[in-house]
């Protein structure tokens, strides 16, 4: 497959949204040339025209102009209300991802990029993706600040530890696209970067079909869940439940101890894991263990991917789906002992 290359003065555009910040960049460009070249014409003809050439000379007096000034105060104000408008639609654009597409899972190690794919497929420095769908990527890291940056696509969002950060583009172009970090990371920063492959949607699914790798992020997860970190055994339902109720939160507002509320989203759920005493559901007490330093990013990433699925979401965007596989009916809140969230 060839290569397409970055060129920084003209660029190759190979997103939907990649011609919007290029508009804007040249629209910047365009102001600054229209602002530069007058005013340093000024300076050299007022500086010859007005040079000094009697001594003690008495200028002649000026007035100010009344439309002068509203004229550059006008057009200036004008200026920047379009470059902030403009500024404000890429951003927008950029960084809302459509409820539709496929969900890529990103983690960031000195030096290397990570990925998994929602059927399981795993790749290192490389991400393929098919061509004119949305995919949405949740990135986060496992040791220093990385950034997820694909030129191409003029896309790129800062990967931070101890959150989940989030990235989507659509490929309008079949190709090989260099992905570089763009934030320094440590000694081989200039190392860890790769490539993205954007397919035709028949290469793409001819790809998957070769490179099934293990479980998937909901089957990962409901391993970790059931078997190797026994969360089950609070949270099932049951006469013995003991933990709060997971089916059905996710997006949904959770009321706490002390009467506030919050929304089960991504970043509650690890938290709730990994810091469970932070935020206690209503109802329980603070007597679950914190998984901090016993699950790594990657787990971390397919256990939250598992309780979504428990409330019929999909890895998909949001997109609603059969329910996975529950451990057991949950039973009532009231018919158990309160205890941890």
């Amino acid at each position: 497959m060839q290569t397409n290359s970055w060129v920084p003065f003209f660029p190759e555009q190979a997103s939907t949204f990649a011609w919007q910040v290029d508009a804007l960049y040249f629209y910047l460009i365009a102001i600054s040339v229209a602002f530069t070249i007058p005013i340093v014409a000024a300076v050299f003809i007022f500086g010859l025209r007005y040079r000094e050439r009697e001594k003690y000379a008495t200028p002649e007096e000026m007035h100010g102009s009344i439309v002068l000034e509203t004229v550059w105060s006008i057009i200036p104000f004008v200026i920047s209300m379009t470059i902030f408008l403009g500024g404000a639609i890429v951003y927008y654009n950029q960084y809302r991802p459509p409820d539709d597409g496929m969900n890529v899972y990103v983690v960031g190690k000195q030096w290397m990029w990570k990925i998994q794919h929602e059927g399981g497929q795993r790749e290192i420095n490389e991400l393929h993706v098919p061509v004119d769908t949305n995919v949405k990527l949740t990135m986060t890291t496992e040791d220093v600040l990385h950034d997820f940056s694909i030129p191409a696509f003029r896309t790129k969002a800062d990967v931070v530890p101890g959150r989940y950060t989030y990235l989507w583009f659509n490929a309008t172009k079949p190709g090989k696209y260099h992905l570089f970090c763009a934030e320094y990371c440590g000694l081989n920063h200039s190392g860890m970067g790769g490539y993205v492959y954007v397919m035709s949607k028949e290469d793409f699914a001819a790809w998957q079909s070769g490179n099934v790798s293990g479980q998937t992020p909901v089957e990962q997860g409901r391993d970790l869940f059931e078997n190797k970190l026994g969360c089950a055994s609070c949270h099932a339902g049951g006469p013995q439940q003991r933990g709060a109720k997971l089916e059905g939160i996710f997006n949904k507002e959770i009321k706490l101890v002390g009467g506030s509320t919050v929304v089960a989203d991504d970043a509650y759920i690890r938290e709730s894991i990994l810091n469970p005493g932070a935020k206690i559901v209503e109802g329980y007490q603070p007597i679950m263990p914190t998984f901090k330093g016993q699950v790594t990013e990657e787990q971390l990433v397919a256990l939250v991917a598992y309780i979504k699925s428990l409330s019929g979401v999909a890895d998909t965007g949001g997109q609603p789906a059969a329910p996975a596989a529950t451990p057991a009916a949950t039973a009532p809140a009231n018919s158990a002992p309160p205890a941890n969230r």
